[in-house]
């Protein structure tokens, strides 16, 4: 049985293919049709579907869109209407007004949003497959598949417990909004998923951090990683206004106050592009102290309603690496999971699972993701190809790991890009760009080549076995979603990585989760004695991730990347020659 899941409705769009319980494949949309975050800003596609991620995962498995048997869809806007199938119209759960405030929170409905949504139900009986059965061959707008909407929370939901490694668990989902829902607190059992309760909008901790994000100057719906960031130059001089506009009312409720301005409560909102000062430092330090107060808060009513040892995350504020690590530190839950693809992309991922373990009657979970590797794969003969079509100088490396390592030792940046691209945000050594951690301006350097704010960290990645070693109780940690504190003693020797406040973003490999990254690092331990390097995204400012060697090529080519490692082979820029 074929279930393909499908996230379209806000933004971050995927795909993601799973048989018989088993996942196949799963991209992001945007890393094939070159659209960040697969949306265009002005007008917002709403409801437009991920062809290009849909296509990869049908044609990676050898299938057409008619040999699929269900589509989960996550997002169900019949919840805007009551659940109402024949209703005319849809109730927005704020409705934007022109007399009201402009304090942020009367406008979160976009106006091109609340069009696509108001005009959608005229075509949620055959819409979407209609535009499904146009564009592949093998289907029509009737099926076979049978269309499933799932909630987006539940859909959230399933992303964190069903490829968790927790047979029983408490699971919390926090974003800026699905339908409604803002908040879920649910536990799951087996092949089992029970909603707790949920807080709805316009009540939200992810819209909140949206709305400083934008204050300080950056885009509101992806650039909360940046004030994550931030927050560690500053001071908690604006924690009790934030803990004002906060209202916890107990048993994992809480409340925002709508009517607070942000301009009044922080001062004016900083202009993109101008300088930052102590004040957006500070407010940026107070978001994130207040944020994570908040969340060991509602994780504790969790813990104790639940009675569970381990807790499952997902949804964007899951993604918040710093507030993950204080709620482990917290010790409310003994073990924590979290979803790779916390963020909307991993909806494809939760609805599909959901539908598959519903319609195969519950048979029990036959997987657990131990890695993120299910996007699209080229293999040598065919990136040999596409270097002799470029005419571009390479050359075939006889070791790959032992080579590219000695490049790296002599503080070299390297683009690598090897074997099936990851799912989720992070870049997790597929697509990245290598460089060693050795010296304090590597991190200069990559920012410089990726266009980045220079306050912006860079992370490590190290080996699985020597982890505890050079990070304070560092436990495994593969998809990057957790800071541990440098240890004292190792903070000199690999200062690139090493953050203003002692701790690094730490993602731990192992040799079966990817082999030649693996051995890459072990023999950089061998010339250098260090077991780390620094990894981030093979991209620069603006563009997606790459995703093909056609990508991969002219990122290295429009950048002062040194070397590309794409495969077996090497790909060198030639010294410019001074002019006669």
């Amino acid at each position: 049985m074929y279930t393909l899941g499908i996230n379209a409705a806000f933004h971050d769009s995927s795909a993601c293919l799973i048989r018989d319980g088993k996942v196949l494949s799963a991209v992001e949309e945007e890393r094939l049709s070159r659209i960040k975050h697969a949306k265009r800003p002005i007008p917002f596609s709403t409801y437009e579907l991920p062809f290009h991620a849909v296509h990869y995962c049908l044609e990676n498995e050898g299938i057409v869109l008619g040999d699929v048997d269900h589509i989960a869809y996550s997002f169900d806007p019949f919840l805007l209407l009551n659940g109402r199938r024949d209703a005319g119209f849809i109730q927005l759960p704020l409705e934007p007004s022109a007399h009201a405030p402009q304090n942020g929170w009367s406008s979160v409905w976009d106006p091109l949003f609340v069009c696509s949504i108001v005009n959608a139900p005229r075509h949620l009986a055959g819409g979407f497959p209609h535009h499904l059965s146009a564009r592949f061959k093998g289907a029509s707008a009737s099926g076979p598949y049978r269309w499933h909407f799932v909630p987006h929370h539940l859909a959230h939901a399933a992303s964190a417990f069903f490829p968790s490694p927790f047979s029983e668990a408490a699971i919390l989902t926090l974003d800026g909004r699905g339908e409604k829902a803002t908040t879920t607190y649910a536990t799951g059992s087996g092949s089992r998923l029970e909603i707790l309760r949920e807080i709805n909008f316009p009540h939200s901790l992810g819209l909140l951090y949206e709305k400083v994000t934008e204050h300080l100057g950056f885009l509101h719906s992806s650039d909360e990683y940046k004030v994550m960031a931030l927050a560690s130059f500053g001071r908690p001089t604006f924690v009790e206004a934030f803990r004002q506009l906060i209202q916890l009312e107990g048993e994992g409720r809480y409340r925002l106050r709508q009517d607070v301005d942000l301009k009044e409560l922080l001062g004016p909102r900083r202009e993109r592009g101008s300088a930052f000062g102590e004040r957006h430092f500070d407010v940026a330090h107070s978001l994130q102290k207040v944020l994570e107060e908040t969340v060991i808060e509602l994780a504790g009513w969790l813990a104790r309603a639940s009675g569970a040892e381990n807790l499952c995350l997902a949804g964007g504020v899951a993604l918040n690496c710093v507030m993950n690590a204080r709620l482990r530190d917290h010790g409310s839950f003994k073990r924590i999971w979290v979803q790779p693809a916390a963020g909307d992309s991993g909806t494809a991922l939760g609805a599909a699972l959901w539908v598959d373990n519903r319609e195969r009657g519950g048979q029990g979970r036959s997987y657990q993701m131990d890695d993120v590797f299910l996007g699209p794969c080229y293999g040598d003969e065919e990136i040999e190809k596409f270097l002799s079509w470029s005419k571009v100088p390479y050359r075939r490396m006889e070791n790959t790991a032992r080579e590219v390592a000695a490049l790296l030792a002599q503080e070299k940046i390297v683009g690598w890009f090897q074997g099936r691209e990851e799912f989720g945000p992070r870049a997790l050594g597929a697509r990245s760009i290598l460089a060693s951690p050795l010296q304090a301006n590597m991190q200069g350097r990559l920012n410089e080549i990726k266009d980045r704010e220079d306050f912006r960290p860079v992370a490590p990645v190290v080996l699985q076995e020597e982890a505890q070693e050079w990070f304070v109780g560092a436990e495994e940690s593969p998809f990057m979603l957790f800071v541990y504190d440098v240890r004292p003693e190792k903070t000199c020797r690999i200062p690139a990585v090493t953050h203003i406040d002692g701790t690094a973003r730490v993602q731990t490999v192992r040799a079966e989760q990817h082999p030649l990254y693996h051995d890459l690092i072990k023999e950089f331990q061998r010339l250098t004695g260090v077991p780390v390097l620094v990894n981030t995204s093979f991209n620069t400012r603006g563009e997606p991730i790459v995703s093909s060697p056609r990508d991969a090529l002219e990122c290295f080519w429009t950048s002062p990347i040194d070397l590309l490692a794409i495969g077996s082979f090497l790909v060198e820029k030639m010294e410019a020659k001074p002019c006669p």
